[in-house]
């Protein structure tokens, strides 16, 4: 069909501005992630394709019932977060089909940072800081806690109690002394 013959002021609900879904690993990588994470995962994926899209799609056909006159913008609100939610089960369905558990070594063996564990740093000032390198959805620096691709993390990894390990972030270098692998 020539495009001479489509309405270009039509639009439908359907058509979707957003942009592609970005998976925020490595291309090829798997999801590396703790059993909480992978948990944590599993708990909103259920919950938003059991529990909130179909009470959003309720929600819409009540709204476009034969007699309603919703008003314009609920409709279109629902629709939104009828969008968000779809775009957030993708990404999930996404992660969840690369997704890979790894569990930290026992206690007794943890003498190398890696995954999942927990490992006390000191900057030259000595401040101390506490990181546990986790999977990309479970970062939380706040919590310090870092995902696995992150300077930080990668800096760390494979590091002993007395290493020393240079971070390059945007705002320069920072050097880290590993102080307990926990």
């Amino acid at each position: 069909m020539s495009r001479a013959f489509v309405n270009e002021d039509a639009s439908t609900a359907d058509e979707s501005e957003a942009p592609e879904i970005k998976i925020p690993i490595p291309p090829g990588s798997r999801n590396y992630m703790t059993a909480a994470g992978a948990e944590a995962l599993s708990r909103e994926l259920h919950d938003l394709t059991g529990r909130e899209r179909p009470g959003l799609l309720a929600e819409l056909a009540a709204q476009s019932a034969p007699g309603r006159s919703p008003a314009p913008d609920e409709l279109s609100a629902i629709r939104r977060r009828l969008g968000e939610i779809d775009r957030r089960i993708a990404y999930l369905d996404a992660m969840a089909g690369i997704a890979e558990i790894v569990t930290p070594p026992p206690p007794e063996a943890r003498d190398r940072v890696s995954f999942g564990v927990r490992v006390q740093v000191r900057d030259p000032e000595g401040v101390e800081s506490s990181y546990q390198i986790v999977g990309v959805d479970e970062a939380d620096p706040q919590r310090g806690l870092v995902g696995w691709p992150s300077p930080v993390a990668r800096a760390l990894m494979g590091r002993r109690v007395g290493d020393r390990a240079v971070v390059k972030l945007p705002v320069g270098e920072r050097t880290l002394i590993i102080v307990r692998i926990e």
